[in-house]
């Protein structure tokens, strides 16, 4: 409700609070036209999910009384404490006692007073880390933050990824942290506290944490703030956990040449390589349509941060991880035994999230060997009777010697004589996400295993020997969701991979022909599908949720009766009928509604099925080839956008000949008695293409000539190898001028200083301008030369369903 009083002032009644608006038509930013009334909207609107990372804390404001001006000419900004006398008398306010002065400051505790801020053209609202009580008293702090500020010639993408280093270690800090991307240059990364310790005991923390990843990380973190020392490095800025320091509020605006937002993300979103700042029309669309990825900050505390040294630990070859293997190392003869000492490379801690392995050891009798990555080692129990499938039947779990970390990878026999001596084999493994870890007391985890799911455990000492514990298969809850994956009951593993055929596996195949069966090879993108209650989740082969990318494959809920986890590759059709990776290229990464349905209506896909992994609460991972081939044909009725292939059987050449028929990229031989393994590249998946193609890692770019003048001329192109990445050569042609003109974005927002390459000549560096190697892509070429660089190279389109670690040399 509003009264107009003269033509650019109006009273306006918000929450039955009474407030004076002036001049709603002020423009506050130049160069997109946005004016006080649009920011007077978004406040409004977003203060429901604002006001509680806001609420009972101090608010310092940054306005712009004038606007924020352009880029070239920024408007003048006052940076302001106190509540004006002005103020509506409604606004909630408490004092600060400094040393010299008292300085009252508004809370933001209620929509009226965000739109009062945006009548004062406050746009930035700034909070510290704690709260005050009801009598006014300081709490301590109710989260930790962790301000990742890129140094010139660094970018987001830098700042994503010491994000997830940075994550790995506060999981196991018993953290759960959040990232925002601050709207201006980096990513804050939030994680909730239980008020336990003060502010100078986090900020001691925090300190130390960033000292650590800059120690094992010098060429991409750094921890002092001087900027002679930021070049190209992400700064860890741990000192906003100050009592006296305060950050940018999450969905608070920014002050900057557009309308930016301090946006809270989730952890897939980091993963993209087009992740960029969002302005404020983004973020009310995001909250409209997904909620609050922050929620978890506000929902309910963690247990208390502990600044142990144990915590504190660089979780690499440490004295304190030396120390707690000294045990295990003196329980074995490495002369004798194949088990692993804890010195090889992959003795170093997961950067994404920690992981877990469940091994299958048969020793004088068979139990399995449960095991959690943490502290830098595998903290152990031995299970005699298994992992606990029912939630009313405790298992006991015999907590054993901390293992190295590359004992997670073992499988072998363990010889006689030899403590332990046995076969020992991989049972399951993947990830966990960490609840709680009282020491010696309560183990908290829910694991995200490659072969047998999600499922949640607890392991509670039971108070007699310090060994002695239950583990307990807790009933499913709504624990937030493992790395990369979509919230469901049933986690999408990762698909299981080819091998390419070299010589002796294409005779091999010729020879043992009956033992193979041969399917198309698809030209599109792979897929795990799931159907859970009726509603369809797609996955990508690198975790990412391709869901609203697609939705009409959604028809596959009607396709498959109860729930199943489906393996197949998503493909769009040319006017010939014949999958066409370019014309897919215009569906991938659309995530809009808008553009998604123009986009379905002039590119559909199909989903072409061709494994079932799982039916109901059965896993079919363990079963052959011909089992999970017949279960799927019986489970799968086609419908327009979902098909089941044919397979051949026992004819290579049959296969061929088909495959350049219809124009298809080639065949995937699969051994007819192979099982499913998930996320590993297996011999018995053996993929034959027609013509040469490769995946590469884009390093770098050189500028167009003549008509390609402002454009990308060509793309620098890398293979990654254990010493670094390989450079192979460039690519120019293939590119539509669209094309072009999208590439030269991508490779604006990932510019680096440096080449990311091992070497590469001087003719192709001389005018090369270097980029964060983040995005694949895929060339088809003649032939690899003699000095191993790709002959002819033509570009086929970006693959934003692989990562760089993903590439290899697919025809050596």
């Amino acid at each position: 409700m509003a009264t107009r009083t003269h033509d650019d002032e109006q009273t306006v009644s918000i929450d039955g609070r009474k407030l004076r608006i002036t001049r709603l038509d002020k423009v506050l930013y130049p160069e997109t036209g946005t004016t006080k009334a649009d920011v007077l909207d978004y406040f409004v609107r977003i203060a429901d999910t604002m006001i509680p990372h806001t609420a009972d804390r101090p608010a310092t404001r940054k306005r712009w009384v004038h606007g924020v001006g352009t880029t070239d000419q920024p408007g003048q900004v006052f940076f302001q404490k106190n509540l004006d006398a002005s103020a509506p008398h409604w606004i909630a306010s408490r004092e600060i006692q400094h040393r010299d002065h008292t300085n009252t400051y508004p809370l933001v505790n209620d929509r009226a007073t965000l739109a009062w801020f945006a009548q004062m053209a406050a746009l930035e609202i700034h909070v510290p880390q704690w709260r005050f009580g009801r009598t006014g008293a300081h709490r301590n702090p109710d989260r930790f933050v962790l301000d990742l500020d890129p140094g010139e010639g660094a970018g987001l993408q830098e700042c994503a990824e010491v994000a997830r280093i940075a994550r790995s270690i506060l999981v196991d800090m018993g953290l759960n942290p959040m990232p925002v991307t601050s709207g201006s240059k980096g990513i804050h990364l939030y994680a909730a506290l239980d008020e336990s310790r003060d502010s100078d005991a986090i900020s001691a923390v925090a300190h130390e944490l960033a000292r650590a990843l800059e120690a094992d990380h010098p060429d991409l973190i750094v921890s002092d703030m001087k900027k002679a020392l930021r070049g190209g490095k992400v700064l860890v800025d741990w000192s906003q956990n100050n009592a006296s320091k305060t950050t940018i509020a999450p969905y608070s605006l920014r002050g900057r040449s557009h309308p930016m937002v301090a946006a809270p993300r989730t952890w897939e979103e980091l993963d993209d390589p087009e992740l960029r700042h969002l302005d404020y029309t983004e973020v009310l669309e995001r909250v409209a349509t997904m909620g609050d990825p922050l929620a978890g900050l506000t929902a309910g505390h963690f247990d208390s941060l502990e600044p142990t040294a144990a915590h504190m630990a660089t979780f690499a070859a440490t004295p304190e991880t030396e120390s707690r293997l000294e045990k295990y190392r003196s329980m074995r003869n490495a002369a004798k035994t194949a088990e692993p000492m804890g010195d090889s490379p992959s003795a170093t801690p997961s950067l994404d999230a920690p992981t877990f392995v469940i091994q299958e050891h048969h020793a004088r009798r068979l139990h399995y060997d449960f095991r959690l990555e943490h502290d830098g080692v595998l903290v152990s129990w031995a299970l005699p009777k298994g992992v606990p499938t029912d939630p009313a039947k405790n298992h006991l779990a015999v907590q054993t010697e901390d293992h190295p970390l590359d004992y997670g990878a073992f499988e072998g026999t363990i010889p006689a004589g030899e403590y332990g001596a046995g076969d020992v084999t991989i049972w399951d493994s993947g990830t966990y996400e960490l609840e709680k870890w009282r020491e010696g007391k309560e183990v908290i985890v829910t694991i995200d295993g490659e072969r047998h799911g999600r499922h949640r455990y607890a392991l509670i000492h039971t108070g007699a020997e310090p060994q002695t514990w239950l583990i307990h298969l807790m009933e499913k809850s709504g624990s937030a969701p493992a790395p990369k994956r979509a919230a469901s009951r049933t986690a999408a593993p990762a698909p299981m991979l080819a091998s390419v055929a070299d010589s002796g596996q294409l005779g091999m195949l010729a020879h043992d022909k009956d033992d193979w069966a041969f399917e198309m090879k698809w030209d599109g993108i792979r897929c795990i599908a799931t159907v859970e209650d009726g509603e369809v989740r797609l996955t990508s082969r690198n975790g990412n949720d391709l869901t609203v990318t697609y939705p009409e494959l959604s028809e596959l809920a009607t396709a498959v009766e109860g729930d199943a986890v489906l393996d197949g590759e998503i493909v769009a059709l040319n006017r010939k009928g014949r999958p066409d990776f370019g014309t897919l290229q215009q569906r991938m990464g659309l995530t809009r509604a808008a553009e998604v349905e123009a986009a379905r209506e002039k590119n559909p896909v199909q989903l072409m099925v061709f494994d079932v992994l799982r039916q109901g609460n059965e896993s079919l991972l363990p079963m052959t080839y011909d089992v999970r081939r017949e279960r799927l044909q019986s489970a799968v009725t086609e419908k327009s956008t979902i098909r089941v292939p044919d397979a051949f059987s026992g004819d290579l050449d049959a296969a061929m000949a088909t495959s350049i028929e219809l124009g298809l990229e080639g065949v995937m031989a699969k051994r007819r008695t192979s099982s499913y393994t998930p996320g590993r590249r297996s011999r018995s998946w053996i993929k034959i293409k027609h013509h040469h193609t490769q995946e590469v890692v884009i390093g770098g770019w050189r500028p167009g000539k003549g008509a390609r003048s402002g454009l990308v001329g060509s793309l620098l192109l890398g293979i990654p190898t254990d010493e670094g990445l390989r450079y192979v050569g460039r690519v120019g042609t293939g590119f539509t001028e669209k094309q072009l003109e999208a590439a030269a974005a991508k490779m604006r927002r990932l510019e680096r200083k440096s080449s990311p390459f091992i070497e590469v000549p001087g003719a192709d560096a001389r005018d090369a301008h270097w980029v964060t190697p983040s995005l694949v892509g895929e060339v088809e070429f003649s032939e690899w030369t003699a000095t191993q660089r790709l002959r002819h190279p033509t570009w086929r389109g970006w693959r934003p369903d692989k990562e760089p670690d993903d590439v290899t040399i697919e025809q050596p």
